[in-house]
């Protein structure tokens, strides 16, 4: 979430960034209202208990005196139900006051276009399209028999597939090759937990935007991640960072969970849009001044692993409004898709600053004071939907599909042959 100086000392700043997202600038006025109660209603209870320790004091004093009590016994006894009502008010208004400020948005970076999806930018495209597929990634699996999303549809319902033979070698064979590839560039490998508690997962995410989009585990306060991200973040809650861990970039595998609830109707064939997948993430915990340059760091590691795959490709810096809450600037990495003529994405790389770190309690020591770190976080390969984009671009005429030659040594073979 937003530093609270910034909101209270800046809110013009917040609301030119809430007005490139295309969300509604009175978010700002209805917390700062509410923050002001807060703050009138606190110093009371401050007061409160502050004349609640003074006034055992003055009747001490008045019995030594001998002057009367009776006025200060009546207003000590009147002082724990003031103030018990009082402390109810603050809690009721502190906890409304929290869920609004942990709804309001990071400030988008400078650069960063205003408005929706249509104002996303194409920085630049790597590889050449091949010509129009007639059959997408779906039919062709299907066509090897690589793939039952029939057989898993009856099962476990839409979105879920089994996936068979060189394509469970080739789903693993990525996964070896994402890894190895960020273990070579110092990256701490990492398998996390699949599942977070509510309150840890709030500290990554936003879950007003982000609720429709993971399971929850009923009768537990349990939630499935959605990305390891999420889980990454996680690995430092409530924890303080020496200067010496800094910048600490990991790399996780995980299976990731999603209800693609807001997702009816869209890519309902194959593995493209799943309700689980697996992903390899890059994250990093950095300090504010290196932030930019572990962003270009892990956004180059993504791109030399997608050239090294050999796919067109192309990078896409985000509008604000097509930008997630907890991310000041995000830039795509998306494939190109001969079946359907355009580019989807891949993958993605963002800059949260301190926004996740801040929701966390994430910090880190910086001369005489504690300094909250920031985070970035940038895909490494999801795997299911790189095997769409493999599948559909090195498709050759007689229907078998050649394998990068960077994955040979981690497949054991360099091509999936058809069926004689």
């Amino acid at each position: 979430m937003l530093d609270i100086n910034l909101l209270r000392g800046k809110p013009e700043e917040v609301k030119k960034s809430l007005k490139k997202r295309l969300l509604p600038e009175i978010i700002v006025d209805n917390f700062l209202k509410i923050d002001n109660k807060w703050r009138i209603l606190k110093v009371e209870v401050d007061n409160l208990r502050a004349r609640r320790n003074k006034i055992s004091q003055e009747i001490n004093l008045a019995k030594k005196s001998g002057k009367s009590i009776n006025s200060l016994i009546k207003e000590a006894k009147e002082i724990p139900k003031k103030l018990l009502e009082k402390e109810k008010s603050l809690e009721d208004i502190g906890r409304k006051r929290l869920e609004l400020w942990r709804e309001i948005p990071n400030i988008v970076n400078d650069d960063v276009p205003a408005g929706d999806e249509a104002k996303n930018k194409v920085i630049k495209k790597y590889g050449v399209a091949r010509k129009k597929l007639k059959e997408g990634h779906a039919k062709l699996l299907e066509n090897l028999g690589l793939i039952n999303t029939k057989k898993a549809s009856e099962v476990a319902g839409s979105r879920f597939y089994y996936l068979k033979n060189e394509l469970v070698k080739l789903n693993l064979s990525l996964i070896n090759f994402a890894l190895d590839f960020l273990r070579k560039k110092d990256f701490n490998l990492i398998q996390p937990p699949y599942m977070l508690k509510k309150q840890v997962l709030e500290g990554a995410v936003t879950l007003d935007t982000f609720k429709d989009a993971i399971y929850k585990v009923e009768t537990e306060d349990l939630y499935l991640i959605g990305t390891a991200e999420h889980a990454l973040n996680a690995y430092k809650f409530n924890e303080v960072l020496s200067q010496k861990e800094l910048p600490l970039r990991l790399a996780a595998i995980s299976p990731c969970f999603r209800r693609e609830a807001g997702a009816h109707g869209k890519d309902t064939k194959g593995i493209f849009r799943t309700h689980q997948f697996e992903k390899v993430e890059q994250f990093v915990f950095s300090k504010p001044e290196d932030s930019w340059k572990e962003f270009d760091l892990i956004l180059k590691n993504s791109v030399e692993m997608y050239k090294k795959l050999g796919i067109p490709f192309r990078t896409v810096l985000l509008a604000a409004g097509d930008t997630s809450k907890t991310s000041t600037k995000t830039i795509d990495l998306e494939g190109y898709y001969p079946s359907q003529g355009e580019y989807r994405e891949l993958g993605s790389c963002s800059n949260c600053l301190d926004y996740q770190a801040r929701r966390s309690n994430i910090k880190f020591p910086d001369k005489n004071e504690l300094k909250f770190v920031y985070t970035l976080n940038s895909t490494a390969i999801a795997t299911e939907r790189m095997i769409t984009c493999l599948v559909e671009n090195f498709l050759q005429k007689d229907g078998s599909i050649k394998i990068p030659s960077c994955l040979w040594k981690y497949t054991g073979f360099k091509v999936i042959k058809t069926e004689k």
